[in-house]
């Protein structure tokens, strides 16, 4: 196996692109990359598996028929290549037709996830001046009062069920279109996806995905997940958000291999079931996916022991507890992944390549990417131990494809960088440790406490399911740490609980960076990709230290 160092001396993006694409930058498209040219006889695209026990397999050859009249379709409709198609459906075989239908017309296929209410899609489908919707009956009430709403194309049942007066039926309007549809060639700087950021703070920010982002895209697939074409692979995140769109579709698809939707939401008895029907041995999900079955360690371990050989993990740093578990019990090895919206990964524990696993790292650049340790104010680049903010040099950076917000200014670049908000160190091994989000430091009698720390060390508890530790803002301390802790079914809260949790972190930690307060909850707010809401419990401990000496 390749070592992670050898990868990045050896980098050649030119050659890359050739290796990846069947096309070229100057000539492509994305239903061509993500289908045209794996259609081969027989070859699986999608395995599909429906809430309602139901499943089904789909070839390469019909999603591209599939792909090619609902093309046809949105040209009858007047869109144009560039124009934005927005699609509101759950994780059915209708939406991989929406996606690669969208894009071999030349349109920009833009994700709005399914627990959306309707004020987050007004606002989505307001900034990215949609031409269409797709839905379908379960969620078409959330487009009620929506203003400026464009058509409505609604996958109802096998005689219309469900079609609205003044829809369009989806069925209805694919059998009227041919099979055939030449793909519109762009190039690899047209985007081919607009997303949006979690909008953790105001309302989300619009940008494009360029299509040469299929290039790192694809080589995540296969460095960091560590995908094999042999492989059973199943990524759980919701493709209406950015790692479910980028790596459980895009890369997937672009490399030729199938991928998999589950219909329902996420379980653990759902998650053992695909896992076994499917005999998946590769996986990708959120922590808040890890820890749920770690929570439900007794049914989980027996069932899927052995069974999966390799597992990723993205959307904020996994705990020790999960890794240490992942190896004990499920026989196998998770790896803590990196990234953003705007970047795509680019901090991995690779499956893929050779290297050292630093544990509570988030790993080594991407090869192709130069990442660095910043002071945000000087842009000085910080050595080994000193504490910044996480930047890509975007001049030494071929891979790098972000160009800034949709009808916004991008505060986060500066100088040659993309700073990415988050607090790191650079270790003296090369890999880079996660602190917070720059907001989420919490500053305690001198000391800065990042939050995952705390957090890791109350997880590592038995009774802990989840944690949320913010500052509190404290007179005497400048802020005290705060934890938010969801207990286990098998615990209940009581005083000596609490203070049994603070202990346990003081000995983990130090005697700064326990938490000198802990209220027991039944849930954490979260976005509805799951991560954590931390700014909303700090708001909340700001109003009720204001009450308090109001």
């Amino acid at each position: 196996m390749q070592t992670h160092q050898e990868a990045t001396a050896a980098f050649d993006y030119d050659a890359l692109v050739r290796e990846t694409l069947s096309g070229s930058l100057e000539a492509m498209n994305a239903c061509v990359e993500c289908c045209d040219r794996h259609a081969l006889p027989g070859r699986i695209a999608l395995f599909y598996e429906g809430r309602d026990g139901g499943s089904s397999t789909h070839t390469f050859a019909e999603l591209r028929k599939q792909a090619a009249r609902f093309a046809g379709f949105l040209k009858s409709l007047g869109v144009q290549p560039g124009d934005r198609v927005a699609c509101l459906l759950p994780r059915t075989p209708e939406l991989l037709v929406v996606l690669l239908g969208t894009w071999r017309a030349g349109a920009v296929y833009v994700p709005l996830f399914t627990a959306f209410g309707s004020k987050a899609i007004e606002h989505r489908l307001a900034t990215s001046e949609a031409k269409v919707i797709v839905t379908d009956p379960t969620n078409r009430h959330k487009l009620e009062g929506v203003e400026g709403l464009p058509p409505v194309v609604t996958v109802g049942g096998p005689r219309g069920e469900g079609i609205r007066r003044g829809d369009y039926s989806f069925w209805a309007e694919m059998a009227l279109q041919p099979e055939t549809f030449a793909p519109v060639m762009r190039t690899g700087d047209d985007p081919f996806l607009m997303m949006f950021t979690s909008g953790t703070t105001g309302l989300a920010k619009a940008l494009f995905v360029p299509l040469k982002a299929l290039v790192p895209f694809t080589q995540y697939m296969r460095l960091a997940i560590g995908l094999e074409d042999s492989d059973s692979f199943w990524n759980v995140a919701d493709p209406g958000w950015a790692y479910g769109l980028y790596y459980a579709l895009s890369g997937p698809l672009c490399m030729g291999h199938p991928t998999t939707f589950y219909e329902g939401g996420f379980t653990v008895e759902s998650t053992i079931g695909v896992i076994e029907r499917r005999e998946v041995d590769v996986l990708a999900g959120s922590p808040t996916a890890y820890r749920m079955l770690l929570a439900a360690r007794d049914r989980v371990g027996p069932a899927l022991r052995g069974k999966v050989r390799a597992i990723s993990s993205a959307g904020e740093p996994l705990t020790p507890e999960v890794i240490r578990w992942c190896a004990s019990e499920l026989e196998t090895v998770i790896h803590d992944h990196y990234g953003q919206t705007e970047l795509g990964m680019v901090l991995c524990n690779f499956h893929g390549l050779s290297h050292e696993v630093r544990l509570g790292s988030a790993g080594f650049a991407m090869p192709g990417h130069r990442l660095v340790v910043v002071n945000p104010e000087t842009l000085e680049e910080l050595g080994a131990g000193q504490p910044g903010i996480l930047a890509m040099d975007r001049e030494a950076s071929p891979m790098f494809w972000f160009g800034g917000y949709h009808q916004q200014e991008t505060k986060a670049f500066k100088g040659k960088y993309y700073l990415t908000g988050d607090t790191v160190e650079l270790n003296e091994d090369g890999t880079i440790s996660f602190v917070g989000r720059a907001d989420d430091v919490i500053t305690t009698s001198g000391y800065r406490v990042g939050p995952f720390d705390v957090e890791s060390a109350l997880i590592e508890h038995p009774s802990v399911v989840e944690a949320a530790v913010v500052g509190k803002p404290d007179p005497e301390r400048t802020e005290l740490i705060k934890a938010f802790v969801v207990l286990s079914p098998k615990f209940e809260a009581s005083r000596a609980l609490a203070e049994e949790l603070q202990q346990h972190v003081r000995k983990r930690l130090s005697a700064h960076a326990f938490p000198r307060e802990i209220e027991f909850v039944d849930d954490l707010p979260k976005t509805p990709s799951g991560k954590i809401q931390r700014f909303l419990l700090r708001k909340q401990e700001v109003e009720r230290a204001a009450a308090a000496v109001a």
